[in-house]
């Protein structure tokens, strides 16, 4: 998998197991980052990827310019194969190993973007977004293909890539 733009693009990243991960398409990579730079700029700017698997969105984050990349990652394959991306860049991103719906509570920072993409059927969409409201500062993006209650958040743009959807929120 390669990084798509910024100061390490076409830098290439090991990818765990598919398996394990559904690493994010980059054309869909591109169109999140595009799309989130009309919204805010990255200077200064948090990114907390909640379900690492690669790493790739903490690396694409922090390629474009965000200075406070967090991933979480529970799978101990994957986080091994994040830690080691992460290693081969500078600055690096941080990594936290365990479960997201666990750690983010006890996160005592918030991030201007959140992205979540959990297993797509796990169930775990509502508890997550309910994990990050007190951390989330600005954006939160979902990649999801079924229906997901954001009812509690400010829907700022949906998109469609094949089965699945690309959703921008903030909190009311």
């Amino acid at each position: 998998m390669i990084i798509t733009a910024g100061r390490f693009k076409g830098q290439k990243i090991a990818v765990p197991d598919e398996s394990i991960t559904r690493p994010t398409l980059s054309k869909v990579r591109m169109s999140i980052f595009n799309t989130l730079q009309s919204m805010i700029n990255f200077e200064g700017s948090s990114f907390l990827d909640m379900y690492a698997g690669s790493g790739i969105m903490g690396l694409e984050a922090l390629s474009r310019g965000f200075s406070k990349v967090s991933a979480i990652e529970k799978h101990p394959k994957a986080a091994k194969i994040i830690k080691s991306n992460f290693q081969k860049f500078n600055p690096q991103p941080k990594l936290k190993v365990g479960d997201s719906l666990k750690i983010v509570p006890a996160l005592n920072e918030n991030f201007d973007v959140i992205y979540i993409d959990p297993p797509y059927f796990s169930g775990i969409y509502e508890h997550s977004l309910n994990a990050v409201k007190d951390i989330a500062s600005n954006i939160i993006i979902l990649e999801h293909v079924t229906n997901v209650d954001f009812s509690n958040f400010e829907l700022l743009k949906q998109k469609k890539y094949g089965d699945k959807f690309i959703t921008f929120l903030t909190k009311h």
